[in-house]
């Protein structure tokens, strides 16, 4: 039997090698577009709440380093908040949640 050898490939390099694709990056940009869309609305609404991030967390029953990786993970895409989470940071900034699809 034949044996192959592989190289196997870091996490890294295997985005930098689908993000070639044109069809691949174009759906990473598209929700990356709708992923910083949710951070600027997050942000818009506690800069017009006036709160702190201290401030939301105590609102939220959290604490200030949990709303700074929740505004960082939106800005990186390192992870998504749940809907309850970004439900809880809209009520403690006075808004609300509306989901759409389109």
């Amino acid at each position: 039997m034949k044996t192959i050898k592989t190289k196997a490939l870091s996490h890294k390099q295997m985005v930098n090698k689908m993000l070639k694709n044109s069809a691949v990056k174009a759906e990473v940009d598209k929700l990356n577009r709708e992923e910083f869309a949710i951070l600027d609305e997050i942000l818009a609404a506690r800069k017009e709440s006036g709160l702190t991030q201290a401030q939301i967390a105590k609102l939220m029953g959290t604490k200030a380093p949990a709303i700074a990786r929740l505004e960082s993970s939106l800005a990186t895409g390192k992870h998504s908040p749940s809907l309850s989470t970004l439900r809880k940071y809209a009520a403690a900034v006075g808004k609300k949640i509306e989901l759409h699809l389109v």
